[in-house]
């Protein structure tokens, strides 16, 4: 069938040196352009997506006018006697110059697909950015970058035009298997050409379903593997050793103002190694506090000092690297590197020189502790939401950091699991002497994991302080809404140290020192009492508007001194457990409900 089987040689011979250069070169330029900004990446990109979609021909003639013999590269190869055109160094660089962009797109598909808080967790657990690329990025895009140099070297096997252009075709030298297809049927000799087109494409069908195989493979490989090492560690007790993070004086200063789109971030604090909880509604700025504390994001301006050490400072220009803040980032989706093993994970963040043993007590110490008993060699899909949290925390506090950053561990947790993880959460922060920042929207969670609050609206600290005088006494309408009081009224100061509660039509009595700015009284839904006893001070009728009801609690809707109108019309709400309305319910209207002086909140 063939008389000369020379371009089966020639076309293998310059698609795989094209494709070995196209396979680095393509890895460099995505990885580069995956992080470039700048105001030119649209042109560049378009430069390296050209040769896909410009003509063979026209490509050919551009590398001929610059390889030629006037062409700048042309006359500066002659000085070195190089000639380029019409050898077969001409169809590896037509070759490589086509199969480019097929390598570049898909490898930058490859990268962007990796969830960007794994990169942001491997730079927290103080990875350099080499050690990023090499342990994390390239290892989660291999199977894409794989899949694109069988793309680039299909495309370099069938390259015909441009490599027409510049290198000929010369049997024996330059004439690649497309070549021979063409003049083949321009010969009149079908057979031929009918031959080399089924070895194109059978060398090309061969290539994808070997890749296709490989992936499939690598994934069974890896899910059999997991299941062995379970099964090799059921019954094996990991011994709890005396490892533990060393003490030390925490501190911790901030003092950041950056632009955010909806308004500015402007906030000051303090804290020392107790849990700081941040609270505020979503959207308040508690998690890009985290971020800046941790590198992530650049403040506009401010200083952030841990331990007596600056790391950031708009003034004097410092602004450490992610990997050098020694902070513990614990993300919401806990980013665990899905490729590395449980054990791996944990170990990431330890220095390269640490020796063995010791990565495997500090390994198994963890694991110990977050009772992760024979989950060393597990990968994180293996284990269910709840182990995967406490690994994110185990690997936080496995490199030792000054500061652990927790950014609403709980949220994609169910109720039952996220009050078992909440205690034992409080257990391992009652042993960590760092700093503890906490961000929660769950003011019941934040209450019950932290000693201190810090109450963000709209990127402003609006409270700080200790959890109960937050919580029982907050100076504001926005505190007291954030930290879930649903009463409010109105208020004026009345005669004989009363406050007049407007919106209920009632005069109260309080016990709190009256502020000539008092806007507001307020009293939390579960403290308004019941009784029977329609004489005592602040005691009102009140008539039943609505019910609402939860697996514990009714919450009962009052209005004051009337019936209402409709089920919207009421004044009050008040919450009781259901034995409590079992008892009440009975009970003919109207009702008396009392508001203890020593409960009303008055607010600015």
């Amino acid at each position: 069938m063939f008389n000369d089987i020379s371009p089966l040689w020639i076309s293998l011979k310059t698609s795989l040196i094209a494709t070995t250069i196209t396979f680095f070169l393509g890895i460099i330029a995505a990885y580069w352009m995956l992080g470039y900004r700048g105001k030119w990446r649209s042109i560049i990109e378009g430069i390296f997506i050209l040769p896909l979609i410009l003509p063979p021909t026209v490509v050919g003639f551009l590398l001929l006018v610059l390889f030629g013999k006037y062409g700048i590269l042309g006359q500066f190869l002659a000085s070195f006697n190089i000639n380029i055109v019409f050898t077969w160094y001409a169809a590896v660089i037509t070759a490589t110059v086509v199969a480019f962009p097929l390598m570049y797109k898909t490898a930058l598909g490859a990268f962007e697909q990796i969830d960007a808080n794994l990169i942001r967790a491997a730079r927290t657990l103080g990875a350099s950015e080499w050690t990023v690329f090499w342990r994390v990025s390239f290892p989660l895009a291999i199977p894409g970058i794989i899949s694109g140099a069988m793309l680039a070297f299909a495309r370099a096997l069938g390259e015909f035009g441009a490599t027409l252009m510049l290198a000929g075709n010369i049997p024996g030298q330059t004439q690649t298997i497309p070549m021979a297809i063409y003049f083949s049927v321009e010969g009149g000799s079908m057979q031929e050409a009918w031959g080399w087109a089924l070895v194109i494409m059978g060398i090309s069908l061969s290539g994808i379903v070997a890749v296709n195989y490989w992936q499939q493979s690598r994934g069974k490989r890896r899910e059999a593997r997991g299941k062995r090492q379970e099964e090799s560690t059921t019954n094996y007790q990991l011994p709890i050793t005396n490892y533990q993070l060393p003490i030390i004086e925490s501190k911790l200063f901030v003092n950041i103002q950056k632009q955010l789109a909806e308004f500015d971030l402007n906030v000051t604090f303090s804290n020392d190694d107790r849990p700081l909880g941040l609270l505020g509604a979503s959207g308040a700025g508690k998690s890009m506090i985290l971020r800046c504390l941790a590198g992530i994001e650049t403040p506009n301006a401010g200083k952030i000092e841990l331990n007596g050490r600056v790391l950031f400072d708009s003034q004097r220009q410092i602004n450490l690297p992610t990997r050098d803040r020694k902070i513990g980032f614990l993300f919401q989706n806990y980013a665990l590197f899905p490729h590395l093993t449980i054990g791996q994970n944990i170990a990431f963040g330890l220095p390269k020189a640490t020796p063995k043993k010791q990565v495997i007590q500090v390994v198994e110490t963890q694991l110990a502790s977050m009772q992760l008993h024979g989950c060393a060699n597990r990968y994180p899909h293996q284990l269910s939401g709840g182990q995967q949290q406490r690994v994110a925390l185990a690997r936080a506090l496995a490199s030792q950091p000054e500061a652990l950053l927790l950014d609403e561990p709980f949220s994609a947790l169910d109720t039952h699991l996220r009050s078992q993880l909440e205690q034992q959460l409080i257990s391992t922060l009652s042993n960590y002497q760092g700093v503890t920042l906490f961000v929660s929207h769950n003011l019941e969670e934040a209450y019950r994991v932290c000693q201190n609050l810090l109450v963000m609206e709209k990127g402003t600290a609006i409270a700080s302080g200790s959890k109960h005088d937050i919580f029982e006494r907050p100076q504001t309408y926005s505190v007291a809404q954030l930290t879930g009081c649903k009463n409010f009224s109105r208020a004026e100061i009345a005669v004989n140290g009363m406050v007049k509660a407007t919106d209920w039509g009632v005069d109260l009595q309080v016990t709190e020192s009256i502020s000539k700015q008092l806007k507001y009284v307020g009293i939390r839904a579960h403290q308004i009492i019941f009784t029977t006893e329609s004489n005592r001070e602040n005691t009102f009728p009140c008539f039943l508007a609505q019910t609402s009801e939860t697996p514990h609690r009714m919450t009962v809707y009052l209005k004051l001194y009337q019936q209402p109108n409709h089920s919207s019309d009421y004044h009050l709400q008040a919450e009781v457990f259901k034995e409590k309305w079992e008892m009440l319910k009975g009970r003919s209207f109207p009702w008396y409900i009392r508001l203890d002086p020593m409960r009303l909140i008055l607010m600015t």
